[in-house]
This record gives structure tokens, sequence and C-alpha cells, in this order.
């Protein structure tokens, strides 16, 4: 069985990592009996090719010139300019290659108008399953596209529930195609491994700290995340705050941590191949996001024995967290509230923050790559 996967980035998403544990879950847990295959679009994966080919993970390239450079990564109408050249350029490309390749099943995870509307067009003996990488932007346009294709696509699959849930109310596709599957975010091998390395403490002045990562864009709210942070210091002024990630709002962030003058207490690091040290040697994992589906890093950060502290955003923080069992839960956007419940993880017993952490552990097991496996391989029937 050839299983394809469509899934071309214009920047670090972490619906990159949930590809290739996907592939390498599908080839690994069914003995070699599933053959995985990454479709290379413009040369979006190149920087993954030695892990790609230690899993035995087949690439297909659609383009031998590497066209990232001349890609727009940042910028809503600079990465729609992106997408409408990956979506032109390449439709011949993909057509050629599904026809010849004839894949059993094609996984589509973003960018997904361009294989949808070859299915829309063409007949093809590949299975074209959708899956919603992130919660989507349902405009009208996208909610006609898909409600037209929804008898045409085999299967559809979902990060959480209250996804699932969302578009059952929806009613684009019919019921019985939609599934909820777990995105494999854990390596469980590979946490402990990575946590136990000697964690970077030269870069906080062995100091106590807060950790967030993520993408600089509004997406992730680092802007309200660095004025709450004004204000915990005044109760706390031993904490310091680091910011792993990258992105367009870099230099804001650099020019409010100057304004605010916090270039002492907080500390804005590059995206780093190794988050599970920065992890393990935390206080607690903070996430302020608008929006997530479910939220990879929460998720890594339950399996490296970190609390979680994070916003109640759609979709997958509550879902996670649940009733403050896993971790806490603040109000998106309302600082009050989340003062006053980081205050309420500062009082805590130890005990009970032990609690949160065995709870969130057990539950983060949902997202290794052998349960993605088993949910997975059950839709490939």
């Amino acid at each position: 069985m050839k299983v394809f996967y469509w899934c071309p980035f214009t920047s670090k998403v972490a619906t990159i990592t949930a590809v290739i544990n996907s592939a390498d879950s599908l080839q690994k847990f069914s003995n070699n009996k599933i053959n995985s295959y990454i479709i290379n679009v413009f040369g979006e994966w190149n920087d993954y090719l030695e892990n790609i080919k230690n899993k035995n993970i087949k690439l297909i390239f659609l383009s031998k010139f590497d066209f990232r450079k001349f890609l727009f990564c940042t910028g809503f109408m600079r990465s729609r300019l992106s997408y409408l050249f990956i979506y032109f350029y390449y439709f011949f490309s993909l057509l050629k290659i599904l026809k010849k390749e004839e894949p059993n099943f094609l996984v589509i995870h973003l960018i997904t108008s361009l294989p949808l509307t070859l299915l829309a067009i063409f007949n093809f003996k590949t299975k074209f399953i959708l899956r919603i990488s992130g919660y989507p932007k349902l405009n009208l346009i996208r909610r006609i596209f898909w409600k037209l294709l929804s008898k045409k696509i085999y299967k559809i699959t979902f990060p959480t529930q209250e996804t699932y849930q969302f578009f059952v109310k929806q009613k684009i596709f019919d019921i019985n195609k939609m599934f909820v599957v777990y995105d494999p975010v854990l390596n469980i091998n590979v946490i402990n491994e990575k946590k136990s390395l000697l964690t970077k403490d030269q870069i906080i002045n062995n100091t106590q700290y807060i950790l967030s990562v993520g993408r600089f864009t509004k997406q992730k709210n680092f802007e309200f995340l660095i004025i709450s942070f004004s204000e915990i210091i005044k109760k706390y002024p031993y904490l310091k705050l680091l910011i792993i990630g990258q992105g367009e709002l870099k230099k804001k962030y650099e020019k409010l941590l100057r304004n605010l003058n916090l270039n002492q207490k907080v500390i804005l690091l590059n995206y780093q191949e190794n988050v599970y040290q920065f992890m393990s040697g935390s206080i607690c994992f903070i996430m302020t996001s608008l929006w997530e589906d479910p939220g990879f890093v929460m998720i890594e950060s339950a399996a490296a024995d970190t609390v979680i502290i994070s916003s109640d955003c759609t979709s997958g923080p509550k879902e996670f967290i649940g009733d403050n069992k896993c971790g806490y839960l603040f109000k998106t956007n309302d600082q009050k509230n989340f003062i006053d419940i980081f205050g309420r993880f500062m009082s805590d017993s130890k005990e009970l923050i032990f609690k949160k952490k065995v709870f969130a552990k057990k539950k983060a097991i949902n997202f290794t790559r052998f349960r993605h496996y088993k949910a997975f391989s059950h839709l490939l029937n």
C-alpha cells in the first residue's frame, strides 16, 4: 500500500512534525506493509532530508529547483502570493505524479486547494483524505468548495473533538466520513533522552524562568504574555521569561521589551531543535494563543513533566486540560484572570502540581505515534 502526503509549507509549523511522525508510524507499525511518501513540492522538505531518510520515508520531488528563497513566508498578502504560485506552477506536476504513481491514498494537509481542485476535475484511483490541520478559517469560498467536493473526498480527519463537533454542526461533510485522529506529536523515547540533556542555564543566568514556545505571529499572542509578565515580576521579581521562536513579529516584540524595560527579564531565543531541555528546566510552560488545534508544544510539555498554564482558546487546550485537572486554564486575552491563575499556580502545593503533571502526562499518551497509527491505519482499510 502506498500513502502519499501533501503538505507544502512556507514557514516552520507543527504540522511538519506531524507529517513526518505519521508517515514514520504507518511504515514502522505496519511492518512496512504501508509505504509512506512525502511530496517535496518546491524544496520545503530539504532541511529535513536526513531525518526523513533515516526513517526510510520516500521523498517525491515535484521540482529539482529549490524555490524557497523566492517565496514569501511572512505577511498575509505576501504569503497568499506564494500560495498562488504553488497552485499554478505545480498544478500539472502534481497531476502527473498522481496519474503515474497511483498511490492508494493521498493525505492532504496544507494548501489543500490544489489537490482538491484536481480531485474536482479528474478521476483518480487514489483516495483523497483531507486532514484538517489547525483550526480552519471557514470562509464562504472554502465552505462552498468543500461542500461541492464532499462526495469525492474519501475521509476527513480532525485533530480534536471540538473541531470535529464544529464541523458536525456545519453539515459540510457526510458524518460517516468524519473521524477524530489525534496527531502523532510524541516520541516518548526521544523526549526522555533530550530532556535529560544539560539545560542551558547560562542563557537565563541560573534563575527560575517561565517558558513559552511558538512562532512570532498574532496567533501565539506573545505581546499579551510580555505585557502581563511586566506585571507578574512586580510580585515575583526573581522570575525570567524565556520565549523560543521566530517570525515576522520579532522586531515588534524587541521594541516592546525596550519600552517596558524588560530586556534583562525576557529572553527571545531563536527556534531550537531541542526544546525539551528548556521545558525540564522551567517552572512552567505558558501558552497564550488565540487559537490552537490542539497545541503541540503544550502536549510535549506534558510529556516532559512540565506543568501547563494555557488560555482557554479554541480548540485544543480546554479539551486537553479539562477542568484544570491537567494544568491551569485562564480566559483568553484576559490579563487580570491570567495573573490571578498564575498566582494560584505559584501558591499551590507541590503535591497538587505533581498530580496535575501526572494527569497531563497520562493524557498525552493519546498523542503518541503508535496511538496515531492505530487510529489512522483503521481508515485505510
